[in-house]
């Protein structure tokens, strides 16, 4: 049984005081959709699962903290000295308030529920009670997820200003009903499927709003405030082989404002990142969606990173690691968006 006890009250990690380089502590968001044993199991994290999780967390001596503040205070530089971890939950599903969130609310563990709308009270989903009734509990935050979780990135062909009146609507229609249906809104937001591009970013950033994708890798000061990083959780992604090393990891020490938005015009896109000291290409390690461990090509302190060949998918990423001492790992998930692939 897990100690939750344990979880809320455990001293953190001192992973500062350990590492050769100083590191910065870092939040690592992670993202569910499904908590149950019977849902599709792609979006799917069953029961067992999440509760080992939570007890991985509780094992580091980690605190699960509120996404808002942990999020800013990130990005500032301002995290403590060990790593925080923020838990999120995708489309408001039916699962996460019969098994998630008794769970969570037990020992008053943070959580963050991201709300497409217009699927409120669908089968399935929670209705405006139930999200009323969590909402009321100061640990719990709802937020935005736009009004029919369509797919925001402009298309291709598509007029601009027809573009602009969906999205603007999809935003602005959805952060104005949770408003109405809950009384208070949050300035934050879950790209549906993942997928944005310069432009939305761009919506995002003039209304103030953080923007969370479903790209891997940790938030911190290199990291930006409208393509923020987590790491999925469903029961594929999500085993505890690998959950440690998602759980230290440290944001990758480029600036992710300089990175590419993922649009891709070239398949294989490239992808080029400078490397300052502590990385060193030698030791940095990438994969690409579907197809493994890739190679790349080093230049002095620069690596371009590319597949070998064409991914067909809609959306694939190319995720790259480097060690950051005390057995911690910088992790960077670059997400392509092929616009030229059907949508979902």
């Amino acid at each position: 049984m897990i100690n939750f006890r344990k979880l809320m009250f455990l001293p953190a990690l001192s992973l500062m005081m350990a590492l050769p380089y100083t590191a910065q502590a870092d939040l690592v968001v992670l993202q569910y959709h499904h908590v149950a044993d019977s849902t599709p199991p792609a979006t799917s994290t069953s029961r067992s699962l999440f509760e080992a999780q939570l007890q991985m967390i509780s094992d580091l001596g980690l605190d699960v903290v509120s996404l808002g503040p942990a999020t800013r205070a990130a990005l500032s530089g301002n995290a403590p000295q060990s790593n925080q971890v923020a838990i999120t939950f995708d489309d408001a599903y039916e699962s996460v308030y019969n098994v998630a969130a008794p769970i969570l609310d037990q020992q008053q563990i943070p959580y963050t529920i991201f709300v497409n709308t217009d699927a409120v009270g669908g089968q399935g989903y929670m209705t405006w009670a139930e999200l009323k009734e969590l909402s009321s509990k100061d640990w719990v935050t709802i937020a935005n997820h736009s009004v029919d979780h369509g797919h925001l990135a402009r298309r291709r062909g598509e007029a601009e200003a027809d573009w602009h009146k969906r999205t603007n609507r999809s935003l602005d229609v959805a952060q104005n009903t949770l408003e109405k249906q809950l009384g208070f809104r949050e300035n934050l937001f879950a790209y549906p499927y993942g997928e944005y591009d310069e432009a939305l970013e761009q919506k995002l950033d003039e209304r103030g709003w953080l923007g969370f994708g479903q790209q891997s890798g940790a938030i911190g000061r290199h990291s930006h405030d409208t393509r923020l990083p987590r790491f999925p959780m469903a029961n594929a992604y999500g085993q505890l082989n690998s959950l440690k090393d998602k759980l230290l990891s440290k944001a990758f020490p480029v600036d992710a404002s300089r990175l590419p938005d993922g649009v891709v015009s070239n398949n294989p896109p490239s992808l080029t990142l400078k490397l300052e000291a502590p990385l060193s290409a030698s030791r940095l390690t990438c994969f690409a969606s579907g197809l493994g461990r890739i190679n790349f090509s080093a230049n002095a302190d620069t690596v371009t990173i590319q597949a070998p060949k064409a991914l067909n998918a809609r959306r694939f990423r190319y995720n790259c690691t480097h060690p950051a001492g005390d057995g911690s790992y910088y992790w960077l998930s670059q997400p392509w968006l092929n616009l030229e692939a059907p949508e979902d």
